[in-house]
Parts: structure tokens; C-alpha cells; sequence
């Protein structure tokens, strides 16, 4: 079942594509401003993103921008009211995969969306190993789950971003400058704490002796390497 994530701020809007997405089969999770659409889809791990241009907080040209510069390619099909070429052009070189002007036709949509995701599917590697455990840990990385001991965690939206983070560069070192980048989306890296204290948080949830971590290691000088078999 593909996971479409809809971002859009008119209400009548979502609850008809909504309803015709599931019984299209479509697993659909909604946002109805821009900046609450980018912290899901940047941690979600949805198939396509439906993603309308006018909305509060963030326009969704800003929401597309920040998901390409954060590496999230998860194919984006805008939504608009506008018609004008440029904006078409514009949202196409922001990273949009594609681009339907509203009114639309219900078919017309269900036909772009069925595109988007075959062509995802044919361009898409090898898929990574969804699911990760080390130590007592197990994290799903798609549906954003976590069990210690087989007990459900709460990890906290930027918590489970750092974490999947080091997770896909195992064994690698990253730089608490390359994680505010990556995680936090900052390009100008001022002096903070913030990174070590979301990692002493992971610790304390994650680690059997957090004073005494086995997985998520301090390169001193360095950055943070994660490893699942004990240091």
C-alpha cells in the first residue's frame, strides 16, 4: 500500500481527496499548513507527496525547496490555483515532479499519482532493510517505531530524524556540523549544545548504560559514529 502524504489547507479539499485516495487503495496522512507538512514529510517515509502552493506558515514552493536541499526525493506533485507558466516552471525547477493546475479532474490526478509512483518504483535502488536492532533496540525506519525490550518508545520528531540519520551512515563519523545541516536544516552553523543534548536524550532512552554508551559513540573531536555491535 503506498503512503501519499496530502498538504493542503482547504478542509472540503482534503476530506474528498482524502476519502477517494483510500478507496483507491492509498494509505493518505494530511497537513494543512506548510510547516507542519515538512516536519512529516521529512520523517514519514511516504511514497509521493501531494502538495498544494498556497498555504500558511510555509508556501509549498518553500516546503519543496527545503525537502530537495535536505535530500528528501520523495516525488512531489503541486497543487494550485495558479496557471501562469512561470509558476509551473518555477515549481518544476524547486524539485516538483510535477504539476496540476485546479480545478482538476479527480481521473486526471489518480493518473498522475499512478505515474509518479511507477516511475518511482523503476528509478528507485535497492530497497535498505526497513527495520534495524541493536542491543535490546529495535527501530522501523519507515514507520517511524521504536521498541526497547519489545515496548514501544517515544522518540520525539527530532530525535527519531538524528537517529535514522547515523542509522543509514553507520560506522561512518558525522560531524555535529554535517548533523545540524542534514537533521536540523541549518546552513550557518552557530555555537550550540544541540546536538550533543538530543544525543544524551537518544542515550538515556536507547542505551543499556547511557554513562557508558555502546551504540551511539562520541568521536572525541570528531562527532558521533553509530555501530550496532558493542563497542
Amino acid at each position: 500500500m503506498s503512503r501519499i502524504l496530502f498538504i493542503e489547507d482547504e478542509p472540503g479539499l482534503v476530506l474528498t481527496l482524502t476519502d477517494r485516495l483510500v478507496m483507491q487503495g492509498y494509505q493518505v496522512d494530511t497537513a494543512s499548513d506548510g510547516e507542519a507538512g515538512l516536519e512529516m514529510a521529512r520523517t514519514g517515509g511516504y511514497d509521493l507527496i501531494l502538495l498544494d502552493v498556497m498555504l500558511p506558515r510555509l508556501s509549498g514552493f518553500e516546503v519543496c525547496k527545503k525537502l530537495r536541499s535536505l535530500h528528501v526525493d520523495t516525488p512531489v506533485l503541486l497543487l494550485t490555483a495558479r496557471g501562469q507558466l512561470e509558476d509551473k516552471v518555477h515549481g518544476l525547477q524547486l524539485g516538483a515532479d510535477d504539476y496540476l493546475t485546479k480545478p482538476f479532474e479527480v481521473m486526471e490526478l489518480l493518473a498522475r499519482i499512478e505515474a509518479l509512483l511507477r516511475r518511482s518504483r523503476i528509478a528507485a535502488p535497492p530497497s535498505k532493510p526497513q527495520t534495524v536492532s541493536f542491543g535490546f533496540v529495535e527501530v522501523n525506519l519507515k514507520a517511524g517505531l521504536v521498541l526497547v525490550r519489545g515496548e514501544p518508545v517515544t522518540l520525539s520528531a527530532r530525535e527519531f530524524q538524528l537517529l535514522r540519520f547515523l542509522i543509514e551512515h553507520e560506522g561512518e563519523i558525522v560531524s555535529r556540523e554535517e548533523l545540524l545541516r542534514q537533521v536540523w536544516g541549518l546552513q550557518h552553523m552557530p555555537i550550540t549544545r544541540t546536538v550533543d543534548v538530543h544525543i544524551t536524550w537518544l542515550r538515556q532512552k536507547l542505551e543499556e548504560n547511557p554513562k557508558y554508551p555502546r551504540h551511539l559513540l562520541t568521536m572525541r573531536g570528531l562527532g558521533y559514529r553509530f555501530q550496532r555491535e558493542p563497542a
